[in-house]
C-alpha cells in the first residue's frame, strides 16, 4: 500500500517534500493532503491506510499480535487500495462506496 500511495503523489503532479515520505507517518499525511483532500481518491482509501498502518503497527512491535480476521480485512483493504490508486494513476475514475 504504501509503494502505492507513493506512485499516487507522483502521479499527482504537485510537488511534495521527498524527505517528508520516506517515513510512514510523512507519507500518510502526504497522501491524505495531495491526493484525498483535493478528492482524487475516495476518502475511504486515506482510512484503509491508517488502519493498515495501525495493523503493521500491532504486528511488528505488540505482544498483541493480529488475528486471522483482522489479518484478511487488511489484504482486503490492500487490495482494494491498490485497485483505487492504479486506477488514479492510469487517469481513470477511482470507484466510490
Amino acid at each position: 500500500m504504501f509503494d502505492a500511495a507513493r506512485a499516487a503523489l507522483l502521479a499527482g503532479g504537485e510537488p511534495v517534500n521527498s524527505e517528508a515520505i520516506k517515513t510512514r507517518t510523512g507519507l500518510i499525511a502526504a497522501f491524505s493532503l495531495h491526493v484525498i483532500k483535493p478528492g482524487s481518491i475516495p476518502a475511504q482509501y486515506g482510512r484503509s491506510l491508517r488502519q493498515v498502518d495501525q495493523i503493521r503497527l500491532i504486528a511488528d512491535y505488540s505482544d498483541e499480535g493480529v488475528d486471522r480476521e483482522r489479518g484478511l480485512s487488511a489484504v482486503e483493504q490492500a487490495n482494494q487500495f491498490v485497485e483505487a490508486v492504479s486506477s488514479y494513476v492510469e487517469g481513470q475514475p477511482c470507484g466510490r462506496s
